[in-house]
């Protein structure tokens, strides 16, 4: 499936109705979304079994099955994002198991991890949890962090290694009483983090 086309169908996935500011719960722009996902396709890392890790509406998750994942499975504290997250699911025809699970208590194995975890703007270093967890259930990790977080990021996971990563524009809608623009753009960094063998 090609990247425009694939971010087309994620256009139908519904967002959050009541989001949780203080699990910096935004929506996934479908053309990152779609650009995460096609990257890791074309790096043959979407075979076997994919977790996406703080799943919200279950936008990644459902990408990795469109384009053809034997098995995936999103996880996320939030039962009413998980609720919005199986309805999209069934929408656009796709097998995702999602589990309710708060990120310190989840455990498996996968090929690669999927994941928008949350930046750190209301909590500092929220993100860390997810690296971490990550880094124990699969060789392949793919994460969107803000932009300038590469220093960090590589010590954060060391052994481990970045092998590729790019900036791009993430459309923040206005979500909270806080935000003062319809939408603001802000700059972020997509990972592709490996295992060192």
């Amino acid at each position: 499936m090609k990247q425009r086309k694939l971010e087309m169908l994620l256009e139908q996935v519904e967002g959050f109705d009541k989001p949780d500011v203080s699990l910096e719960q935004y929506m996934t722009p479908s053309l990152i979304a779609a650009e995460l996902l096609h990257l890791a396709y074309m790096k043959g890392d979407l075979k076997d079994t994919v977790y996406d890790l703080g799943c919200g509406t279950g936008i990644l998750a459902i990408g990795a099955k469109l384009l053809g994942t034997k098995k995936v499975v999103g996880f996320d504290s939030d039962q009413y994002a998980l609720e919005i997250a199986e309805k999209n699911a069934k929408i656009m025809n796709v097998d995702v198991e999602f589990i309710c699970q708060d990120i310190g208590n989840i455990s498996g194995k996968a090929q690669t991890v999927v994941m928008n975890p949350p930046f750190g703007s209301q909590m500092r270093g929220s993100d860390r949890p997810f690296l971490s967890n990550a880094l124990k259930m699969a060789n392949v990790i793919y994460s969107i962090h803000n932009k300038g977080s590469k220093n960090f990021i590589q010590k954060f996971i060391s052994p481990a290694v970045i092998t590729d990563w790019y900036t791009t524009g993430f459309p923040l809608k206005r979500t909270f009483k806080f935000h003062k623009k319809d939408v603001e753009r802000i700059e972020v960094e997509v990972y592709r983090i490996i295992q060192c063998p």
